[in-house]
């Protein structure tokens, strides 16, 4: 079986959003499950637009998200390969110099227009004679070029939208070369998607209409067409789209508001499909549940409080296999029994570094004046050493018989003592934890 190779193409002009992740996402989940390659190539042929601290976020945004490529390339770097695919589309006859200016163009379509006429070029340009095309260069224009299109039917079978047809005739011959020699979008993407051996495209449905011009690209120079597939875009909740320009929803402003990649991750690819956004383990997971052919049509709305959610219960699921290294970098000790004590109480990752202070370090204990006998005798009746999951069971049942409280009376008085807080993590996790002496001295009111 052909192993598959997919990309994601961003161009470095802003940083990524949430919305680019899924585009990000999907094509790298399909690979990592076909145990294909997936690649990263840099649209930087905008020279003016592209920032190099914009390239390096992306590849930031990616390690964060667990999907690095197996490779990256830039644009830039291959310029040589895209002139040597327009000179042999030059020479074929289907790529021709046209010299209208912006002005001029804008002025034919606005013609068109007027008539009812849909503002499609009307290749004028190819009845140019060898005289005509001297005179206008030597007035001082320099030609763009244009592909021209063979004006006949398109047809592929999109992994999101089915059976997909463009009859050519409808759109304008595209310039493929700025009179500046430049390459705009689709030449640079057609041979890079040749070149790298691409076998699928999972990509936005903004750029379907770009399909039929790119499938008859690749033809022409000799190539065979990858699986394209588009799929729906994420909106805001107000239906407002997403932008890097606007920085809406950036994963640079995620991962510092505390989000968890894998709730950014599981969020990403799973609103808007036939599948609940739900919070998964790992990205193996997340892989099993692509389906393109059930993602849906229609825009999938993504609710910010919505991720922040999934953030909380992505952490109370968490395995502590999985949180032990960003413990240790964080300098919280107590191994699994902190972790299991103390997750399905974080909202946020950072959270965890409070409750280990609280448990690790000396504190007052709060002690109202009503309740301080009642904490007095609670630390007379500690159970002796060693503490287990079963000393807090122990002492609730003495303090309760010996004392008549129960409820919130007999419970928040004993929390505010120990931990400072009013609502928290079970106290019979956190008891052998924290240990008798500091617990004796908490309950006593002292700095333990």
């Amino acid at each position: 079986m052909t192993r598959p190779v997919l990309r994601f193409a961003p161009s470095p002009t802003g940083l990524l959003h949430v919305g680019n992740a899924r585009t990000a996402l999907l094509n790298a989940l399909l690979a990592r499950r076909g145990e294909g390659t997936f690649i990263l190539r840099l649209d930087d042929t905008d020279a003016a637009r592209s920032r190099p601290e914009f390239a390096a976020a992306i590849a930031a945004d990616l390690d964060w998200l667990g999907i690095p490529p197996d490779f990256a390339v830039r644009q830039s770097d291959r310029l040589a390969l895209y002139a040597a695919a327009a000179d042999r589309l030059r020479a074929a006859g289907r790529l021709y110099p046209a010299y209208e200016t912006e002005a001029e163009l804008d002025l034919k379509r606005g013609l068109q227009r007027a008539r009812g006429l849909p503002p499609v070029y009307d290749r004028s340009a190819l009845a140019l004679t060898a005289a005509d095309r001297a005179r206008l260069e030597a007035e001082g224009r320099t030609p763009h070029w244009r592909f021209r299109l063979a004006h006949g039917v398109v047809a592929w079978d999109d992994g999101v939208r089915g059976p997909q047809q463009v009859d050519t005739a409808s759109l304008s011959d595209p310039v493929l070369v700025r009179a500046d020699g430049s390459f705009l979008y689709t030449l640079p993407s057609v041979v890079d998607d040749l070149d790298l051996g691409v076998t699928g495209v999972v990509r936005g449905e903004d750029h379907v209409t770009n399909t039929a011009v790119q499938i008859e690209i690749m033809t022409a120079l000799g190539g065979v067409a990858p699986r394209f597939a588009h799929h729906n875009l994420l909106v805001l909740p107000s239906g407002e789209g997403l932008s890097k320009r606007l920085g809406h929803l950036s994963l640079r402003a995620l991962r510092e508001a505390g989000e968890e990649p894998l709730a950014v991750a599981a969020a990403a690819v799973l609103t808007g499909t036939s599948h609940a956004v739900e919070a998964v383990e790992h990205l193996d997971a997340l892989a099993a549940m692509v389906d393109l052919a059930h993602i849906s049509r229609a825009p999938a709305r993504f609710d910010p409080h919505d991720l922040t959610l999934l953030t909380a219960r992505t952490l109370h699921a968490m395995p502590f296999a999985v949180s032990a290294p960003r413990l240790a970098a964080a300098g919280i000790g107590g191994g699994a029994a902190f972790w299991e004590a103390v997750r399905g109480n974080l909202a946020r990752f950072a959270e965890a570094a409070d409750w280990w202070a609280i448990i690790a370090t000396a504190q007052a204990g709060q002690i109202a004046p009503e309740d301080g006998a009642f904490l007095a005798a609670a630390a007379d009746a500690l159970p002796p050493e060693p503490w287990d999951a079963a000393t807090w069971g122990i002492w609730i049942k003495a303090l309760k018989a010996a004392s008549g409280r129960s409820g919130k009376a007999l419970f928040h008085p004993l929390r505010r003592a120990l931990t400072g807080r009013d609502i928290g993590p079970e106290l019979a996790a956190l008891l052998p934890l924290m240990g008798p002496a500091r617990v004796a001295g908490r309950l006593a009111g002292a700095c333990a």
